[in-house]
């Protein structure tokens, strides 16, 4: 039977011992009062009946039986446990999250532990001014969001070498489907329906990649960008860089045998890699893709995460998402607002450009706040100190006798382990490690920003079995792995990056919005 939350003046002492949660058949407890159902669930008694009585029915029983079908309908009480008030469902759900086991998690594939500043988790994460905010539709009240949303599309731009980005999507799966819907619709030869994959994309982008292009028509095809040849209509390949297993391959002859062919290229990359290599721009990307994640937004078991989606200037029109633009207001003055909303599907409806008409702007926010916070140098830093410990890793497993991939790695190692995979596999589950497993004999590590010396340690006894001395364990201090491609391009082309001095870690102040105004950032 359907509770209404009673009224507070009509509460008994055991309602009051159950939190407001109104049901007299369940016996007192000594809980402290706490108005869970009340705060949380449905309108009030007085409220309900009102609308009863505008609806023409004596009570909610009355109305279900008049809407809901019988056929669906449970002619039986709920099995549920006994109500909780809001603090003891809280303690109890603690309880259940304890027996959690936190591992260290070394899989990569487009994920990575990170570090997120207090200020960002205080000031916005935990900041209900910014964790309630949708995307900003009235840009009169909303210029401090659009600001952190324009920081994020600037880096985005700077770091991908492309002209335009959005203020993000959903994720890196989803992105790269949107940039094969927008590569098949921007397709010069009307009779190509086959989209190139690279194998080395992550696995989890070409299943959604495959699942949008099944009612689309088109066909993929799963290959190696160093063996495919383009005898058939192709309007859009897809790479990874750098590529699942850590490999960084040099993409340049492949593009432009792809724009020769009419085919477009999406690069799937890596935000934070790119403040080291040589950007996707500039070896020909048309569109390139990714999410943020790693820019201090926590694993949170898979998501959420904003992503990112570039491209060039020509094909701004055919963008999914939204995208914030730099405009001026009544008076003049410098003043940010969505743009090219002609695109939407809220203007547009089914002739839209695509169906994602919104951002991860919480996480979109996060990830430019870090940006912010660090600086281009702390960028460069951070990912440097990165690939000076996968090269540490990297020369200890070498010297083991295992066998490493041959090509430049930036975080992440392709390590062949043959047959003693299962006794490596064992050991790090010892040491509450999770490796990402290949294949049969091939193992991957991917590192972050969180990794110590002591976690360096431990993978190399996982993978060798013997304990590694401190004082026998140096970092390597190259400041690239030979043949890094790297970075050619001005990077921040634009200074919206301050350069994490002290000020950034002041955590009482917040950015000035672009516009003056009194309000906080995120109200303003």
């Amino acid at each position: 039977m359907t509770q209404l939350s009673p009224e507070p003046s009509t509460l008994d002492t055991a309602t009051l011992s159950l939190g407001y949660n109104g049901n007299p058949s369940l016996a007192p407890t000594a809980e402290p009062f706490s108005p869970f159902v009340a705060r949380h669930l449905g309108p009030a008694e007085r409220d309900a009946k009102a609308m009863l009585e505008a609806l023409g029915y004596a009570s909610l029983e009355e109305l279900i039986k008049a809407t809901v079908p019988a056929t669906i309908r449970l002619n039986q009480p709920l099995d549920l446990p006994q109500g909780l008030g809001e603090a003891a469902a809280l303690e109890h759900l603690k309880r259940i999250a304890s027996q959690n086991q936190v591992w260290r998690s070394y899989l990569g594939l487009g994920y990575a532990n990170t570090l997120t500043p207090a200020v960002i988790q205080r000031n916005v994460l935990e900041n209900p001014g910014w964790y309630t905010q949708y995307t900003p539709y009235q840009p009169e009240i909303a210029q401090g969001r659009l600001e952190a949303l324009l920081n994020f599309q600037t880096l985005v731009t700077d770091l991908t070498g492309m002209d335009i980005a959005n203020a993000s999507l959903l994720d890196e799966g989803t992105a790269a489907a949107e940039a094969m819907t927008l590569a098949f619709n921007a397709r010069k030869q009307k009779a190509a329906k086959t989209f190139w994959v690279s194998a080395t994309c992550h696995p989890q982008t070409i299943d959604v990649v495959k699942t949008r292009a099944l009612p689309l028509g088109i066909e993929v095809i799963v290959g190696d960008h160093r063996s495919f040849s383009f005898d058939a209509p192709v309007f859009g390949v897809l790479l990874q860089y750098p590529a699942t297993d850590g490999a960084i391959y040099d993409y340049e002859d492949f593009a432009t045998q792809a724009h020769a062919h009419h085919a477009l290229v999406t690069v799937a990359a890596d935000l934070l890699s790119l403040t080291l290599l040589r950007s996707p721009g500039e070896f020909g990307a048309d569109v390139v893709v990714g999410n943020t994640q790693r820019f201090g937004v926590p694993l949170g078991y898979g998501g959420p995460h904003a992503a990112f989606f570039a491209t060039r200037n020509s094909f701004a029109r055919k963008l999914p998402g939204r995208l914030v633009g730099v405009s001026k207001d009544t008076y003049g003055n410098p003043a940010l607002r969505l743009t090219l909303q002609t695109r939407e599907q809220h203007i547009r409806r089914d002739a839209a450009t695509s169906n994602i008409c919104t951002a991860q702007v919480l996480l979109a926010i996060m990830a430019s706040m870090y940006a912010v916070y660090h600086g281009p140098e702390g960028l460069r830093a951070i990912a440097s100190r990165i690939h000076h410990q996968t090269q540490t890793l990297a020369h200890a497993l070498a010297e083991a006798g295992f066998e490493l991939g041959k090509e430049p790695t930036f975080d992440t190692l392709r390590v062949t382990v043959g047959d003693a995979q299962a006794t490596i596999l064992a050991r790090a589950a010892a040491h509450r490690i999770n490796l990402r497993v290949l294949d049969g004999e091939t193992l991957v590590v991917a590192l972050d920003e969180t990794v110590t010396v002591t976690d360096l340690q431990d993978l190399i006894t996982v993978f060798t079995g013997d304990s590694v001395q401190s004082s026998k364990f140096k970092i390597q201090n190259s400041n690239r792995s030979p043949n890094l491609p790297v970075e050619e391009s001005d990077y921040p082309s634009t200074p919206f990056l301050p350069m994490g001095d002290a000020s950034a870690n002041d955590s009482a102040q917040e950015p000035s919005p672009i516009h003056p105004s009194t309000h906080p950032l995120p109200r303003s």
